[in-house]
């Protein structure tokens, strides 16, 4: 059951919520926003290497012999632990050929037998590629697997064997090495730093050059977007820093993966306080962002959506950045999009949008964004209208007297007002909080009754009636507290106007002015 504090800490991670002016641009605390917590569903933290034959012939860096593997485990570890190379090679490559195949690669007997000792002892034989390639191989994919694995490839120092490595000057065992790395990455923040300790980074960078070959780009950007991962801590500022303009580089090339890669790395960097998030947009890269937001494939339109949701999120000033940069104009395409998802988070952004001042209130409405965002309140999935009542919530905290009726004008009072038969409490409360500020609207225009009038014409009086038998205290009492302050007669008092929503009339005694429903 959610308490009166759950919602309230809610309400004020939106922008301006509740906040005086010298916390306005406060940025909503992240970790109770469920956008936030999304995991990267297109791609893995971590990949198992399977084999490069499947690659075009362009991008197979190395061709492999990959036929059915013969050794038993017991001649693997024999091989390995020889003095002869060729036996060596031999082992190596039967033993990454078990860990690339099936499910259930037999990963701790391999680690059991203390095999890890001398893969990461071959990584440094540069007059043996073969062999150093089919060790890197094979601690890259034990590497991928469960965190205890990645553990003991680090912990046998696999770590600076592989930082050396990325200099080889065979790009297939620098791949390898890149491959490997981003494995150790993807386990989560303490290795990520780790890596970026050990001068990872600069490491990285120094490969990326008009010759880079597409397939190993690929793989670079990915292990620096597992470099970018992870919050609690954030990646250092420093290494923000030293990867921002790569990465600004990667998203101006036109292959999907790079791009989706790429764009995830800018998702996770803006994803932190408002400083973080500055950090990002000084470089310039919000124009760039919001064109990706419209790309066909949706593996670089999310994580280009999920970016500017974040960034959006900060600062009124960083807000500004993406309205400047377009964003308006390209919500109302992925809030309808038939992807659920989609819908969800450009509703996610556009609630945070309208966490704003009224000027950028103003905008969204210029720009036509009301009749879906109504849209999503009557047919989007539940995910989506939830944060679709979000958006309306903050809509009427921010806005004016005049953008609240234009709100209530779009049909946003009736499609809230149906919602609030959902079993969710805490979207019944944000409900309740909307209309709540529609009546506030109405009661500067002195229009409390009509709206009251409204309200009961479109079933939500009976409805916010039914909420005070509900076993939440809080809808318990939201719901009594709105009857008792605009409901108090007992009735409606009978007002000789058609109450519907295109015949309701605010009318303002300053500027006489009549804003009709």
């Amino acid at each position: 059951m959610p308490t009166k504090n759950c919602v309230d800490e809610r309400l004020s991670k939106y922008k301006n919520r509740g906040k005086d002016l010298a916390k306005s641009r406060e940025k909503r605390i992240s970790e109770c926003v469920e956008l936030r917590k999304a995991q990267k569903d297109e791609n893995f933290l971590k990949r198992r290497n399977i084999t490069l034959s499947s690659l075009p012939d362009e991008e197979a860096l190395s061709p492999v012999n990959d036929e059915k593997v013969t050794l038993r485990l017991e001649d693997i570890i024999g091989d390995i632990s020889s003095e002869c190379r060729e036996f060596q090679t031999r082992g190596c490559q039967a033993a990454r050929k078990l860990l690339s195949t099936g499910r259930d690669p037999p990963m701790k007997e391999i680690i059991d037998a203390g095999l890890l000792s001398r893969f990461v002892s071959f990584l440094s034989m540069d007059h043996e590629p073969a062999l150093q390639f089919e060790a890197a191989w094979a601690l890259t994919n034990i590497a991928s697997g469960t965190s205890w694995h990645t553990q003991q490839v680090v912990e046998h120092g696999a770590v600076p064997a592989f930082i050396n490595l990325l200099a080889s000057p065979m790009l297939h065992i620098s791949e390898q090495a890149v491959w490997a790395l981003g494995n150790i990455a993807g386990d989560g923040a303490a290795y990520r730093d780790v890596l970026i300790e050990c001068n990872v980074i600069p490491a990285l960078l120094a490969r990326i050059s008009p010759d880079t070959p597409v397939g190993y780009l690929r793989n670079l950007t990915w292990t620096l977007s597992n470099l970018c991962r992870n919050k609690n801590p954030c990646p250092p500022l420093s290494a923000v820093q030293q990867m921002l303009p790569s990465l600004i580089q990667l998203l101006h090339l036109n292959d999907k993966d790079i791009l989706s890669d790429a764009s995830w790395a800018i998702s996770y960097l803006s994803d932190g306080n408002n400083d973080r998030i500055d950090v990002v947009a000084k470089t310039g890269i919000i124009p760039r962002i919001v064109e990706l937001m419209s790309h066909k494939e949706l593996c670089v339109m999310t994580p280009a959506l999920r970016s500017i949701g974040n960034i959006v999120s900060g600062s009124d000033l960083h807000t500004q950045m993406a309205i400047d940069a377009g964003v308006l104009t390209i919500l109302p395409d992925l809030m309808r999009h038939p992807k659920a998802n989609v819908q969800k988070e450009a509703a996610w952004a556009l609630s945070n949008i309208a966490a704003g001042p009224c000027k950028q209130i103003q905008q969204v409405i210029t720009c036509g964004l009301l009749p879906s965002l109504v849209e999503l309140l009557r047919s989007g999935d539940f995910k989506t209208q939830r944060e679709a009542v979000w958006a309306v919530t903050n809509f009427t905290s921010g806005g004016t007297v005049e953008q609240v009726v234009h709100l209530v004008q779009s049909g946003a009072l009736e499609a809230v007002i149906n919602l609030l038969q959902v079993k969710d409490a805490k979207v019944i409360l944000v409900i309740l909080e909307s209309i709540n500020n529609m009546f506030m609207a109405a009661e500067k225009l002195g229009e409390t009754e009509k709206l009251g009038m409204l309200v009961e014409e479109l079933g939500g009086l009976e409805r916010i009636e039914m909420l005070q038998n509900h076993n939440n205290e809080m809808v318990y009492q939201a719901a009594h507290n709105l009857l008792e302050k605009y409901f108090n007669d007992g009735e409606i008092e009978a007002v000789q106007v058609d109450a519907t929503q295109d015949a309701f009339e605010f009318q303002t005694s300053d500027a006489q002015r009549t804003f009709e429903f």
